[in-house]
């Protein structure tokens, strides 16, 4: 791509990082309507838009035009995982909701598993027709995306008791769900101006964001940048670098399938991440030494430990303590906004005349990790005086007065540590 339409410096570098600018924006807004504009009929009509930037991007011709698509790309995206992490929190509950998070964090490791084997396949078209296999890939995933758009518009139900795949037994459970959890939920997604004043007040939104900074510009750096690291900076072919790839990036699933079930077993959102961040923190550490490319390729599967795992917890930790909905929109809205600051910044941490030593990526890369470390024990220290609070205030006798909006401050509300 990058001579087929004249790329130069480090203009690749800013089409990947103007992709979460637009991606940054998309997110707050889209956590706050989307349940009132409907899960079944938002999900589908964003992954039809993304299919048909993704379409586009193949007949791109210049720089102009990859920033373009880029720009609509992160636009489109950046909707679609608020919108798919708030379908889930409306789904579940607190208890289940570790597990259900990880499903769209593991489902990008597989896509970094196998992604880069299909790409090889596709790009072996080179010349088919005419074009170069960039071109083909962008197409073929397009028409993919597009026609399973189409299929979402029938499998994504508006809610319990319209969805095909439950048992009058099931929906009924369901029902009584909703039952217990009505003094912090809206049913029309209709959040009011004091749910989203109470999430921008609460230092909780904003050091879970803080941290998501962190963990995303290493997730984004290696799942972006993964394979370009394996070939100059391990010195393998385009070939060798995208196998290499496929290992690394289902180890760091089943991790993070089984840190999510142990999340949700025990309750614990603390522990799978503070134990997992120092594997990273390791694994980038070898990557600034000096030895043999065999011993960094296994510093990967260290990195791999912790990316996807720390990624998605945090997430969930912020989602699980938060009322009410609307509150939990804003939150979410709040830290997702963030988060993909760390998008822009893994854009620029790995510049292609780094190589191979990518010095100052790994180097960026080790610091958030520490960073996000140290920000988790800040955080349950919240929840824990929190926690002690709500206590002594239940032994008061303390009563909710009439009319005041319920959140995750009273005592009857429980943080999940």
């Amino acid at each position: 791509m990058t001579a087929d339409i004249h790329l130069k410096g480090s203009q690749l570098n800013t089409a990947v990082s103007v992709f979460y600018i637009f991606y940054i924006l998309a997110e707050f807004p889209t956590s706050i309507l989307v349940k009132r504009l409907q899960f079944n009929r938002v999900i589908p009509a964003i992954t039809f838009s993304w299919g048909l930037v993704c379409l586009c991007t193949g007949f791109v011709q210049n720089f102009a035009g990859l920033v373009t698509t880029r720009i609509f790309l992160g636009f489109f995206e950046g909707c679609l995982f608020p919108s798919m992490t708030l379908f889930l929190c409306n789904w579940y509950t607190r208890e289940e909701l570790g597990v259900r998070v990880a499903y769209l964090f593991i489902a990008s490791a597989l896509s970094g598993a196998v992604g880069g084997l299909i790409a090889l396949g596709v790009l072996e078209m080179d010349g088919v027709r005419g074009w170069p296999g960039w071109r083909w890939l962008y197409v073929i995933e397009g028409i993919i995306t597009i026609i399973w758009a189409f299929i979402c518009v029938f499998v994504v139900p508006k809610d319990y008791e319209t969805a095909y795949f439950l048992t009058a037994e099931e929906k009924q459970i369901m029902r009584v769900r909703a039952e217990r959890t009505a003094a912090y939920s809206s049913s029309d997604g209709r959040h009011g101006k004091d749910e989203i004043k109470a999430a921008a007040k609460d230092i909780k939104s904003w050091i879970h964001g803080c941290i998501q900074i962190c963990v995303v510009t290493i997730l984004y750096g290696f799942g972006t940048f993964l394979p370009i690291i394996i070939r100059y900076g391990f010195k393998y072919s385009v070939q060798q670098a995208q196998y290499l790839c496929v290992p690394t990036n289902l180890w760091g699933a089943m991790v993070y399938a089984f840190g999510a079930w142990m999340s949700d077993r025990y309750q614990t959102r603390f522990l799978p991440m503070i134990i997992a961040a120092p594997f990273g923190i390791v694994g980038y550490a070898i990557l600034l030494s000096p030895v043999s490319p065999a011993v960094w390729y296994f510093a990967t599967y260290l990195i791999a430990t912790a990316c996807f795992i720390c990624t998605g917890s945090n997430i969930t930790w912020l989602s699980v303590n938060c009322a009410p909905d609307g509150k939990r929109a804003a939150s979410l809205g709040i830290l997702l906004t963030l988060t993909n600051i760390g998008g822009v910044v893994s854009g620029q941490i790995y510049q292609s005349n780094a190589a191979p030593g990518y010095k100052l990526g790994h180097a960026w890369s080790l610091g958030c990790l520490v960073f996000a470390w140290c920000g988790w024990w800040v955080v349950r220290a919240i929840y824990k005086r929190r926690e002690a609070g709500k206590d002594r205030k239940l032994a008061e006798g303390y009563t909710m007065p009439p009319g005041q909006m319920y959140t995750d401050r009273e005592p009857d509300f429980r943080y999940q540590i």
